[in-house]
């Protein structure tokens, strides 16, 4: 937790000087890429990805568009559904943005006959514009806690 909301204060430095009329919709962005996740849309997710994109989850670091896209999107997506996300905090200047809060996700059976179960945490996206002026996920984090069986 400790983590996370380190996390968050780095985020809020970074974007504290915003200026509204240059700034991304933070909203609708992160609501595109969890749509692509919904919609188990690899290369759109994949899309969203920075080349030099970190993914953190508990003791799992990943660094790098291939990584990341192998590791988290490619071996995830198949397991999860019904991603929703609950916005605890966001910000936005001309070149980052970010937003924090919680999720849920049905976490799908690994085999026939096994139960479905509920997974729950905290995320943090970070996104950056780049040179052509595409934004792009450079930072996730998520911090889950153990996934609970469902009836």
């Amino acid at each position: 937790m400790k983590a996370f909301l380190y996390s968050l204060l780095v985020a809020a430095t970074l974007t504290s000087c915003s200026k509204a009329d240059e700034a991304v919709n933070i909203q609708n962005l992160n609501q595109e890429f969890i749509s692509a996740w919904n919609n188990k849309d690899s290369g759109k997710i994949n899309g969203f990805l920075a080349e030099d994109v970190s993914f953190v989850q508990g003791s799992a670091h990943w660094k790098g568009k291939g990584e990341v896209s192998q590791k988290w999107v490619n071996e995830t997506l198949p397991t999860i559904s019904g991603l929703k996300t609950s916005v605890v905090s966001s910000s936005t200047d001309a070149n980052t943005a970010y937003e924090a809060g919680t999720f849920a996700v049905d976490v799908l059976p690994a085999a026939p006959g096994e139960p479905r179960g509920f997974g729950e945490g905290n995320y943090i996206f970070l996104w950056k514009k780049g040179a052509d002026k595409t934004w792009k996920l450079s930072y996730a984090q998520l911090e889950d806690l153990p996934v609970q069986r469902r009836n």
